[in-house]
């Protein structure tokens, strides 16, 4: 019997609209999947107790610090992009929690209405709410959504017929008039919100704001940075873990966790301890985003013994390795250093896109991986092209490369366990 459980909350699911039998089956096996996916590690840090209780509770004790918030007025959004600036939302007295998107169970809801042939992360997340099956997509004000691909921009359309849907236009080029459209996009947002939240942000409001999402940037920075250390003191699985429970807790309680979590591993550091081993092939993870509970690739790359030093990705770096300007008290100069600071986030949507060659690169020597895996979810076309060039300059750096593409089922794991294997064998000392 299991000793790990997500917890239940029958009635305030009920309250909330969703097929509560369904979902409940969902729960339980969510629970089983994460207590053998990361519960049977040995040697994990004791700080990650608070988030093995965060995912516990993830569908109920969160749920109801959301709803307690609707109750005082403070207004709800959900989100799937890192280009939404939370910033805006804390200003305004608002919570931003990422929704549903990285389970197969929701996909075969979407199938009925959307085209098979489009990424896993759009169709996972749309059966979510259309089976209602997700009580992050129940429970908010609106959901926002953006224009990185052509999959989302016109599902945005469809979800907007079950839950409202605001849009943000994000710029495919990073030309001037291309930032000062952004800026205007930004503007309209802030007002959105406001209209929301009923109350009008301040300069002051937002400059809080500023400061504890760079505190949250900065303490994950530095988790990143520990994970770098040779060898490394925590598994990918739980460095992952953590990146994808940023898009749900509550920021400055999370970034205090992530704080002690990082003192520990300073600890180990000092100790030599070493997870899984101390001459454990490391791997440096690039491509899409893995929306909790996409855990896929860590488990095959991490089940063959190696460890994953770092992500670049939308749930990885690209969510927390640039911080807003803090010298700027002015609204207009604040607008401004926020959209610049979004602008360096180097999704695969821009052409073009060499900053993230260049990042790929640099995060590759940092981490002191000793392979690259270019992770990409099938029918994401920018980032399956856009590997095109991952791999080029790869070849140039003479950096061991792999390319995976992949969804969320389980249909194809042998073959990629094969494949891994033997990457992992070439590149291993």
């Amino acid at each position: 019997m299991s000793n790990f459980e997500i917890k239940a909350y029958p009635e305030m699911w009920q309250s909330l609209d969703i097929d509560v039998e369904r979902f409940d089956k969902m729960r339980i096996m969510l629970g089983e999947l994460y207590e053998k996916t990361f519960l049977s590690q040995e040697n994990r840090p004791a700080a990650m107790v608070y988030f093995d209780n965060m995912v516990a509770e993830l569908h109920g004790g969160r749920i109801k610090e959301l709803l307690a918030a609707k109750e005082d007025g403070r207004p709800v959004i959900g989100t799937f992009c890192v280009y939404i600036p939370e910033e805006m939302v804390l200003a305004a007295g608002g919570i931003c929690v990422g929704l549903c998107g990285g389970s197969q169970g929701s996909i075969p809801d979407a199938e009925k209405i959307l085209p098979r042939n489009i990424c896993s992360m759009v169709k996972s997340a749309f059966g979510f709410k259309d089976g209602r099956i997700c009580p992050y997509f129940q429970a908010v004000d609106f959901v926002y959504g953006e224009t990185t691909c052509d999959a989302k921009k016109k599902t945005w359309e469809l979800l907007d017929q079950m839950v409202p849907t605001y849009v943000m236009e994000i710029p495919q080029c990073k030309k001037p008039r291309d930032i000062a459209l952004w800026l205007e996009e930004v503007k309209d947002f802030k007002a959105k919100v406001e209209e929301v939240a009923g109350k009008t942000i301040s300069a002051d409001d937002l400059a809080g704001a500023i400061q504890i999402m760079n505190n949250k940037r900065r303490v994950l920075q530095r988790l990143n940075a520990l994970r770098h250390h040779k060898p490394c003191p925590i598994s990918g699985k739980d460095g992952l873990l953590v990146e994808q429970i940023a898009f749900f807790d509550e920021p400055v309680r999370f970034t205090e966790k992530v704080g002690e979590l990082c003192d520990e591993l300073e600890e180990r550091i000092q100790k030599n301890v070493a997870v899984p081993a101390k001459n454990a092939t490391r791997v440096m993870i690039a491509g899409t985003p893995m929306a909790l509970p996409n855990w896929k690739i860590h488990n095959l790359v991490e089940g063959a013994g190696a460890v994953i030093v770092n992500e670049e990705s939308c749930v990885g770096t690209r969510y927390f390795k640039d911080l807003i300007a803090e010298n700027v008290s002015d609204m207009d100069d604040m607008l401004a250093a926020l959209t610049d600071r979004y602008k360096e986030i180097d999704c695969s949507c821009f052409t073009p896109n060499d900053e993230r060659l260049d990042q790929v690169i640099r995060e590759f020597h940092e981490s002191k991986a000793q392979g690259i895996i270019n992770y990409s979810l099938q029918f994401c076309h920018t980032y399956n092209i856009e590997e095109i060039r991952i791999r080029q300059a790869c070849e140039k750096e003479g950096i061991p490369y792999m390319f995976i593409e992949s969804d969320y089922s389980s249909e194809d794991m042998g073959q990629l366990q094969t494949r891994i294997e033997a990457f992992l064998e070439q590149i291993g000392e």
